[in-house]
Formats: structure tokens, C-alpha cells, sequence
């Protein structure tokens, strides 16, 4: 017999959906930094045995929207609700079991198995973790709490044999040599995304976007166009830096990365342009591939 299912992960920003997703797919799917917002979209990640196909997703973080943007990126995690065989609500020993109550008390009515996983344990004490454990209990009784530490793998095996016990009989959904819904432009665009969120201050990782104009591949070498987006002007200066600088050293890191994660040598070009108050805009939105009601 073959189980598949959709095993969705959902929780806060910053709790370490990505760290996890990457940790159970054994792929680097989702970009993972210290900065919350990280993940913008809903990114599959596909865990194939001869058995057995887990359809991982991982999500944006829950926040209240201040923008457009953000509200396309409640809608990701609000769909992810919808359509999941297994629940992985990822929360951490840091944040309140009360923050966002509305998207807890939606994860409180599903009748679908939910794992809460409580993450970073390393950063607590027993005492502050049964307290932790209680608490999430008491908002949450149908789910199967499980402390685990994403970052040092501690418990995400066990994560993954609950995952396997509660999928469903099911033929595959996807091809058994597929790893991620998405296309490979999306990796370079998350690729160099990833950097500027690494290599800039305050709201300058959260006004950009990033765009691949060109994707070449031969059997050796891809070449890349890609356009970084700002809002604004001053933005663009502070993206370019002083005599280009700050911009080639996203270019030559992210490059590194494409090489490791393609396997072929990269020629990346990169561009800068403004594109005014984009977050805001359907249009743009919809362009940029978000999902908005």
C-alpha cells in the first residue's frame, strides 16, 4: 500500500518554519536567516520513498498585515488550513501560546491531526518547557505537543515518524523524481533574496523584490539576468552602495550558492531598478507571482 498526503507547516515569523522543512526534506527549500518575513510564498518541498510521498509546504509567518504584500502572505498561510492531511503548527520557547489568538482558535476547530512543535528548546529549562507544554494544552487539547530543537535536528526524526504514521492511503500526487513545485528561477530569485536580507538594515530587505529577467542552461553553465526591485530611489542607492560594492558582494555570495545548489558554473548579472510602492500594488503583486483574495 502507498500513503501520500499534504503535511503543511504554519506558526509566527521567525519560530523556524524554514529551518525545519529544510531539516525534514533533506533539500535546502526555503531560505532560513535570522529575519522574520523571510518566506514569502508557499514553497513545496517533496519527500519521496518507494512508499511514501510527503508533500511538505511551508509558509509565510502569521502577521497582521500593514501592507498588501502582507496580506497576500496571511492568505498563503490561511489556505494552508485548508487543504493539509497532517498539521505541523511550529511555534517556539520564546513567544506567548497567546499571540495571533484568531489563527490558534482556527487550528483549535480543524479536524485533521495537528502536531504543535515547540522549537528551540535548547533555549529554555525543564521547568520553563512543562509550563510551556501546559499552557499550549490547554489552548490546543486535540494536538500531539512535541518539544524539538529544528536548528540541532533534536526530535525532527521522531516528527517525521508522526508524519508517516498519520498520511493517508493515497497514490502519489506528484512525479517520484520531484522535489519542489517550483521552477528553478525561484530558487535564484529566493537565492539572492536571502542575501539582502543578510547584508542590509532595517526596511531595506522588505521593499525588495526579485525578478529573473533571463535563465540560460547549457549541460555546464547558466547564465542569470536578475533585477532586484525597490521602492523607492534612495533605496536603490543603499542596494548599489559606494562604487557598486554592496551590490557585488550579493552577487558574488548568491553566486556561490546558485553554483553549490545548480551544480554548474553561474554567470550572474544583476540590475537594480524602482518600481514605486509595489507592495501596495495589485498589479505588481499579482506580477510578482503573490496571491491576493
Amino acid at each position: 500500500m502507498h500513503k501520500a498526503g499534504f503535511v503543511n507547516i504554519v506558526g509566527n515569523p521567525n519560530v523556524g518554519k524554514s529551518t525545519l522543512m529544510n531539516a525534514l526534506v533533506g533539500e535546502r527549500i526555503s531560505i532560513a536567516t535570522f529575519k522574520a518575513q523571510t518566506t514569502r510564498h508557499r514553497i513545496m518541498g517533496i519527500y519521496n520513498t518507494d512508499d511514501m510521498q510527503i508533500v511538505f509546504s511551508d509558509t509565510p509567518g502569521v502577521v497582521k498585515p500593514a501592507y498588501k504584500l502582507q496580506e497576500s502572505m496571511l492568505n498563503f498561510s490561511t489556505s494552508a488550513l485548508t487543504d493539509a492531511d497532517v498539521l505541523l503548527y511550529v511555534t517556539d520557547v520564546i513567544e506567548t501560546p497567546d499571540k495571533h489568538n484568531d489563527f490558534v482558535e482556527k487550528v483549535g476547530l480543524m479536524e485533521i491531526p495537528v502536531l504543535l512543535l515547540i522549537n528551540k528548546i535548547d533555549l529554555t529549562n525543564q521547568e520553563k518547557l512543562i509550563e510551556l507544554v501546559e499552557n499550549w494544552k490547554a489552548l490546543l487539547p486535540k494536538a500531539e505537543i512535541i518539544p524539538i530543537s529544528a536548528a540541532n535536528k533534536f526530535n525532527v526524526d521522531y516528527v517525521m515518524k508522526r508524519v508517516k504514521d498519520l498520511l493517508p492511503d493515497s497514490p502519489p500526487y506528484f512525479d517520484k523524481d520531484q522535489w519542489t513545485d517550483k521552477p528553478a528561477r525561484f530558487f535564484v530569485t529566493e537565492i539572492i533574496r536571502e542575501k539582502i536580507l543578510l547584508y542590509y538594515d532595517k526596511e531595506i530587505p522588505y521593499s525588495v523584490e526579485v525578478v529573473v529577467e533571463q535563465f540560460k542552461e547549457d549541460e555546464k553553465k547558466i547564465h542569470i539576468n536578475a533585477v532586484i526591485y525597490v521602492e523607492r530611489e534612495s533605496q536603490k542607492g543603499i542596494i548599489i552602495g559606494k562604487q557598486g560594492r554592496a551590490l557585488k558582494k550579493v552577487a558574488t555570495e548568491a553566486r556561490r550558492d546558485l553554483e553549490k545548489f545548480f551544480g554548474k558554473t553561474i554567470y550572474l548579472e544583476t540590475f537594480v531598478k524602482v518600481d514605486q510602492n509595489w507592495r501596495n500594488s495589485d498589479k505588481e503583486l499579482r506580477n510578482f507571482g503573490y496571491q491576493l483574495d
